[in-house]
């Protein structure tokens, strides 16, 4: 008899095809024009603004500055330890030595993809903010040489620091820096050495035409540092106190959404509120770490490729996966990442084998060819929820896209930004669940 997995495995294999088709063109790749955005929120009572790619022809601050693949590689496993590193350090107050990476904060920010143009202050200045679910603490630089627009604290008046007794400072926590001329200092630790520091005030934050948010919480950074991509900061969408996500819950309830577009050519969303019906989703319960409040957590049971499940141990998977908008390539425990390697290449003997790639080490050499045709993967979660991702969600730079997770135990997973486009991804606190809605952007 057939598992409740394996049922709903069959019928979307029957409502799609097994075989996934993927573009050739690198889908880091800047293209010549934005195309036009095919933006399709589900919530029609929240508040939505485009999102883009910081690289891309879509970005509202487009840089010349794009990494090459190597680059961005090796930024990638900046970011995905320094996810597994808030996990070791809430586990045993330590960080391992391995994970100790000297950077500069440019170098450990280089895996933020995804932009957002908000307002801040009054009268308003434009802001263009990467998008980040592994922080709380938003910042802006101000009164500095970086940033394409930059926000002037003294020139707004609806600006306030706040004092070094006011309960807002208070709770940054780990994340307070002290108190200077009176005023609250944050600190935010991005990668060993780096960090972002300043004082920790409040505005009016302006989202759309119509949607404001009042005293919205953020810091200002005054300290020199390079961003690449021309972008002013960075809005923290992570699940404590601090984030965008929980100052607003009064208004939206603590849930969000987005959607990562398929190609940097192309725009997708993000949407502060719940969808007012889950109509297009399917959902799995959401799972919260007490010692890493910030992050946003998932049990995968299994990996299925052309539609076969790989029986997985669910053991493999004990220790949970994060759900990361900054890191790129998704990290699986090594026996659940050996197995879809395996089974990938099986169904792909039509094309040459390539040398690995730094961390990607199933490859590809597809010269010369305009269309590859490649397996469907299929990530298979708690309660049996099965979704397919899309076609650019699978390679990147002709490898596959997941790597080994080279973590210990008890440190979860990773799902990456790369295997989130075109879906949007419902991250609701409230109800404790993360949806799904394939084909959204």
């Amino acid at each position: 008899m057939l598992s409740v997995t394996q049922l709903l495995l069959l019928m979307l294999c029957i409502c799609h095809s097994a075989i996934a088709r993927a573009r050739l063109d690198d889908a880091l790749k800047a293209e010549a024009v934005c195309a036009q955005p095919q933006v399709s929120p589900s919530s029609s009572s929240g508040a939505t603004v485009r999102l883009s790619h910081r690289y891309g022809p879509c970005s509202p601050a487009p840089s010349t500055d794009e990494p090459t693949i190597t680059e961005l590689l090796q930024s990638d496993q900046l970011r995905a330890n320094y996810v597994q590193r808030k996990f070791s350090a809430g586990k045993n107050g330590t960080e391992p030595s391995d994970l100790t990476v000297p950077t500069t904060l440019g170098s450990a920010l280089g895996t933020l993809q995804y932009v957002i143009t908000v307002g801040i202050g009054s009268p308003v200045v434009i802001q263009t903010m990467m998008v980040d679910t592994a922080n709380d603490v938003s910042w802006v630089y101000c009164r500095s040489s970086n940033g394409s627009t930059l926000f002037d604290p003294s020139k707004s008046t609806t600006y306030a620091p706040f004092s070094c007794t006011a309960p807002e400072c208070t709770q940054l926590g780990t994340r307070g820096n002290g108190c200077a001329n009176s005023e609250c200092q944050y600190n935010v630790d991005y990668a060993a050495v780096a960090n972002s520091t300043g004082t920790y005030g409040s505005d009016t934050l302006t989202l759309t035409s119509s949607e404001t948010v009042t005293s919205f919480q953020f810091g200002c950074r005054e300290n020199e540092g390079v961003i690449a991509g021309k972008t002013d900061g960075i809005m923290g969408l992570g699940g404590d106190v601090q984030s965008l996500v929980s100052q607003t819950a009064a208004t939206y309830g603590q849930a969000f959404s987005y959607c990562f577009p398929p190609t940097n050519a192309s725009s997708g969303f993000l949407t502060l509120g719940a969808p007012s019906s889950m109509e297009g989703f399917v959902s799995t319960p959401m799972f919260r770490w007490g010692t890493a409040p910030t992050f946003y957590g998932v049990l995968l049971q299994d990996i299925a490729v052309d539609g076969n499940l790989l029986n997985i141990p669910p053991s493999v998977f004990s220790d949970r996966s994060v759900m990361s908008a900054g890191t790129i390539i998704s990290r699986l425990p090594p026996p659940a990442y050996a197995a879809l390697s395996t089974a990938f290449k099986a169904g792909m003997t039509q094309y040459t084998a390539a040398p690995p790639r730094n961390i990607l080490d199933t490859c590809f050499d597809f010269t010369g060819l305009t269309s590859i045709t490649i397996p469907s993967i299929t990530l298979v979660f708690d309660g049996g929820v099965a979704v397919d991702l899309d076609g650019n969600g699978i390679l990147i730079a002709g490898c596959l896209a997941f790597a080994a997770a080279n973590t210990p135990d008890g440190v979860p997973s990773i799902i990456g930004n790369v295997q989130q486009r075109t879906i949007e991804v419902l991250l609701d606190v409230g109800q404790s669940v993360v949806g799904f809605r394939r084909g959204a952007c």
